[in-house]
């Protein structure tokens, strides 16, 4: 980290590990949980004009029923496209086109498929975690480093190190609360 005081480390270190946290979240909300939600469709890609792009920028999204997304196309002449993009990725569903918009039943998930999802998720929150405390880790480095130069005192580095320690649990907290939402929505716990 490049900073030269402890109060730029902590700004550094926030917004960091704040964008960690959002990285989970965003990354948690594409886990299908039986229900219906635009977030599933986010990480689809589609071939149109010539390139990959994300789904919601060449179709708007709406849920109306709990379990039935609704996909429609700005360009119909993309419906094709939009059909094949959903049924590729690997989210196992089978959009139904009427020409006009594309429906997308969400079916209800196996128990055995619920905690196959439960793993992957419980894996994305450790991975998120660990990011993290990759953040704490050079923060740690940085303040050892400022100590070692004489930039900061002893004492400052020891209350630096547990300032960094509670960033790093607070932003460990969020991961697990997301973690502990997307269980609930899941397996019902």
């Amino acid at each position: 980290m490049d900073v030269t005081d402890t109060k730029g480390l902590f700004v550094e270190v926030k917004k960091r590990m704040a964008a960690h946290v959002e990285f989970a979240r965003k990354e948690l909300a594409g886990v299908r949980t039986g229900r219906a939600s635009t977030g599933m469709l986010e990480g689809v890609q589609v071939e149109a004009y010539g390139s990959k792009m994300p789904l919601n920028q060449v179709a708007t999204l709406s849920i109306p029923e709990p379990a039935l997304i609704v996909c429609q196309p700005f360009d119909p002449s993309l419906m094709p496209a939009l059909e094949r993009a959903i049924r590729l990725s690997d989210l196992g569903l089978n959009p139904a086109s009427d020409g006009k918009v594309l429906r997308i039943p969400i079916p209800s998930l196996t128990d055995e498929r619920r905690k196959e999802l439960s793993r992957h998720v419980h894996k994305m929150a450790e991975e998120g975690r660990n990011h993290v405390r990759g953040v704490r880790r050079e923060a740690n480095d940085t303040l050892k480093k400022m100590l070692k130069d004489h930039a900061i005192s002893e004492d400052d580095e020891k209350r630096a190190l547990d300032e960094v320690q509670k960033f790093t649990d607070l932003h460990v907290k969020s991961i697990d609360e997301l973690q502990a939402k997307k269980d609930q929505e899941l397996l019902g716990k």
